[in-house]
């Protein structure tokens, strides 16, 4: 399962990387307000076509239980944090708000071990802050660094709001993870939607960027976000943020191919430190016996030495219905994911 994570949590990181130099070509003929409304409304346009046409989901569908935590992304990750962001990036420079932006992979780490009893030996801390500084690195535009403390205070706020987002999302990520994006991104577009129209950005843009922008918000936020609570699922939220750190480098590597620009000293830095820490994370390993209390939850999932419970009737696997785990003490290699939340 880990390495599916991996997969999940790196591809997620490619495609939301990709959004950068998509993002620069779309810029010239959309207001910065604008656009991220567009690629949010993009991508809640394709999950919401695909749960159209595919309606029967083999996932655990969102139940009322999860209302709360829902409400909490809806208004952490789609209303506070792109207010946050926008009012911080009106009072500082264009650089200042791109290394303060990221904070947030350090804030869902930090929240995830202190707070969710989420499990990072040293070594591993290590490699997560190694690809973090990495990805802060190759996104460092040389030029003015400037601005004010209540700018920075309101980025570094849109961060945490976006790391309690993610930690949330981790929580629901047993639950389908297209209903879950197709919620998250219509929030963000109503919002960032919202604002764009208060600040006076409602020009309709040419129909060839009305297209390309939906095409790169169904791509790299849609899918992005449904591979990212398959990560969040797999790896937990603290390690998910760790993997999610390299898409910078994505972005850089199309930016150079794409307006050809030279990737700098800094950049090559940033990328050796992002190859380390993903091979550290990579190889560690990490077991000891531990106790799975009796759990009762809903979840997609094969009859596997977690799951051996009866069916009356003949199913397909993977599939999903509440059922119960058993107690059981046993040593194996796992991550924090839900069924191993345990004190160490």
């Amino acid at each position: 399962m880990e390495r599916y994570g991996v997969a999940y949590a790196l591809g997620a990181a490619a495609l939301f990387g990709a959004s950068t130099p998509a993002a620069k070509l779309l810029l010239r003929d959309i207001s910065p307000l604008m656009l991220p409304a567009l690629l949010y409304l993009g991508a809640a346009i394709l999950l919401s076509a695909y749960s159209f046409i595919f309606p029967h989901s083999s996932e655990s569908q969102i139940a009322r239980g999860d209302l709360i935590p829902i409400g909490g992304v809806v208004l952490f990750g789609g209303i506070l944090g792109p207010i946050l962001m926008f009012q911080g990036l009106a009072q500082l420079s264009a650089v200042t708000g791109s290394l303060l932006l990221n904070l947030e992979g350090p804030f869902t780490a930090l929240i995830a071990v202190g707070l969710l009893r989420e499990h990072l030996g040293t070594r591993e801390k290590f490699a997560a802050a190694a690809i973090m500084l990495g990805g802060a690195l190759v996104a460092f535009q040389p030029g003015h660094v400037g601005g004010t403390w209540i700018g920075a205070l309101e980025i570094s706020g849109a961060c945490l709001s976006w790391a309690v987002d993610n930690n949330l999302t981790q929580r629901l990520s047993l639950r389908d993870p297209v209903a879950i994006g197709r919620i998250k991104t219509l929030a963000a577009a109503m919002c960032v939607f919202g604002i764009g129209l208060l600040h006076g950005h409602g020009r309709i843009p040419p129909v060839s960027d009305l297209i390309f922008a939906g095409v790169v918000g169904a791509l790299c936020y849609g899918v992005s976000i449904v591979l990212d609570v398959k990560a969040l699922r797999a790896l937990g939220a603290a390690r998910e943020a760790a993997y999610f750190a390299t898409a910078p480098f994505v972005g850089a590597i199309l930016a150079a191919l794409i307006f050809r620009e030279l990737p700098t000293l800094h950049q090559f830095a940033g990328a050796i430190l992002m190859i380390a820490g993903v091979a550290v994370l990579l190889r560690e390993q990490h077991a000891h016996r531990h106790i799975h209390d009796a759990l009762f939850h809903d979840h997609l999932h094969l009859h596997d030495e977690h799951h051996q419970h009866r069916h009356d009737d003949a199913v397909s696997e993977p599939h999903s219905h509440p059922h119960q785990h058993a107690p059981l003490s046993r040593k194996h290699i796992h991550v924090s994911d839900a069924h191993h939340r345990h004190v160490h």
